[in-house]
């Protein structure tokens, strides 16, 4: 048998199809009793309305947009990223919700991506890696464009967020790392203008009382690397580092080991966002869990949410689980020498 259609619906109910389409899109005023005929009608049919079809009578794009403007070599070696966005397809995906993903190298580029979602690619999006000062905020409440704030902003603004705690598990590793003795403790900062990685790099200072030894990274291996090596160069070099990632975390650890350097031993090494390789590693990294998935699922339904007209507001997601690990679990050594080699 061939599959019902909405005029087989509307024959069997008596009306005509616009009626069966505004029946369900409710942009026309339809009686209770008429209603009741066209769902009777389409349960014993058999007939549901295509989410293309229900999206179209809604003149929704039945899709949420993620813009992001990154390198991609970034993107490929950071795991934040995939574990987010498969948070956000879990979510989507229950509800028959497409996802437009689209990376972005200028913004230039973003501010037509943003306005071609706008224009009806996508009902609303989610903005991550937030800056300071981020232009996109008030630019995405000009478009009249429904957004979620995914990070821990702090400006003014008429859009939901969904708030993180990026501070509490920096101030955490330091006092777990000064409870083993280390008072020389480095921190290799992500990108300073990113909200995040600013709200570790100043928890970090206010733990340790000092911005002597923080240096600013971009995520990369090659990153974590060279400023390891400087830090290990210094005169008096530290004897713990906490990395903004686990990314530079492992280059710098890697780097240690190949110039001698023992960890945990001589050196602690600390990470961030719990790379699913760090708990494998010689010795096992500690770092801090932050749940992209959740994170995703999270600003994905509070999105959802405001586009059912719930909106818009702020919660916080507590998703930051300390993973204390091999790297960090020996006393600090009881001098420290410089660097002879």
């Amino acid at each position: 048998m061939s599959r019902p259609t909405i005029s087989d619906v509307a024959r069997a109910a008596g009306v005509t199809k616009a009626t069966v389409s505004h029946a369900y899109s409710g942009h026309r005023p339809i009686s209770a009793a008429t209603k009741a005929r066209v769902f009777a009608a389409a349960e014993e049919l058999r007939w549901v309305p295509s989410s293309s079809a229900r999206a179209l009578a809604a003149r929704r794009a039945n899709a949420v947009g993620v813009v992001l403007r990154r390198d991609p070599a970034i993107l490929a070696s950071d795991t934040f990223f995939p574990a987010f966005i498969a948070g956000v397809e879990q979510t989507l995906a229950e509800r028959e919700v497409a996802l437009v993903l689209q990376v972005v190298g200028s913004r230039g580029a973003e501010e037509r991506a943003y306005q071609a979602m706008a224009a009806g690619r996508a009902d609303g999006v989610i903005a991550l890696d937030l800056h300071r000062d981020d232009w996109r905020v008030p630019f995405l409440a000009g478009l009249g464009l429904p957004a979620v704030l995914l990070g821990a902003y702090d400006g003014p603004t008429r859009l939901s967020c969904v708030r993180t705690d990026d501070a509490a598990p920096v101030a955490e590793l330091v006092a777990h790392l000064r409870a083993r003795g280390h008072t020389r403790i480095a921190h290799v900062a992500g990108p300073l203008g990113y909200v995040h990685s600013y709200a570790r790099a100043r928890a970090f200072v206010r733990a340790v009382g000092s911005r002597e030894l923080v240096r600013e990274g971009d995520f990369t291996a090659g990153s974590g690397r060279a400023h390891t090596a400087e830090l290990l160069a210094l005169r008096d070099r530290p004897t713990a580092i906490l990395y903004a990632n686990d990314t530079m975390a492992i280059a710098g650890m890697s780097y240690a080991q190949s110039r001698g350097v023992r960890v945990p031993d001589e050196l602690a090494v600390a990470g961030f966002d719990d790379d699913h390789l760090s708990a494998h590693l010689s010795p096992p990294l500690t770092s801090v869990s932050t749940d992209p998935a959740r994170r995703g699922r999270v600003a994905t339904t509070r999105l959802l949410a405001d586009l059912a007209g719930d909106g818009p507001r702020s919660v916080t997601v507590d998703c930051t689980v300390l993973q204390l690990r091999g790297s960090t679990d020996a006393p600090a050594p009881t001098h420290h020498a410089p660097d002879a080699r």
